[in-house]
């Protein structure tokens, strides 16, 4: 029954982490469109208070069920090399959490010199994780 709990809470806070990584380099593409210093002040405070009171707990949390999932069930590491590849974009995905939070302080002092469009791009980047992750665990294709 524990399993189960924490299965669901790392499911919840899964989708609580991603719907920040959707909508974060969404801002960013509004934020790199502004041109006055109201607006852009405004995505400054949104964007921290996303990252910061978020997307940071929903990855902590995130990560913590996660690990107690694995500690509760260790011999999923011998049942297939799916569980080692959704690890590796589990890595990746922190890595891109964190790239998103040098945006955001960059984005703050005034030094962005990217636009829309390249996050346009950049805010597809969870998409295919979330979605090779999903097939990952669901289909375990190896």
């Amino acid at each position: 029954m524990l399993y189960l709990w924490l299965k669901a809470l790392h499911i919840v806070s899964m989708v609580c982490w991603f719907a920040g990584l959707f909508y974060l380099p969404r801002l960013f593409v509004y934020h790199a469109q502004s041109e006055d210093t109201v607006s852009k002040e405004r995505f400054s405070i949104m964007e921290r208070k996303l990252y910061r009171g978020i997307m940071g707990p929903a990855m902590i949390a995130t990560l913590i069920f996660g690990i107690a999932l694995i500690a509760l069930n260790p011999s999923i590491f011998s049942q297939g090399a799916w569980i080692h590849a959704k690890l590796t974009l589990v890595v990746i995905l922190i890595g891109y959490h964190h790239m998103c939070g040098a945006q955001v302080k960059r984005f703050a002092r005034g030094e962005n010199n990217r636009s829309h469009v390249f996050y346009r791009w950049f805010n597809e980047v969870p998409v295919l994780i979330l979605l090779a992750i999903v097939i990952l665990v669901i289909v375990r294709p190896f």
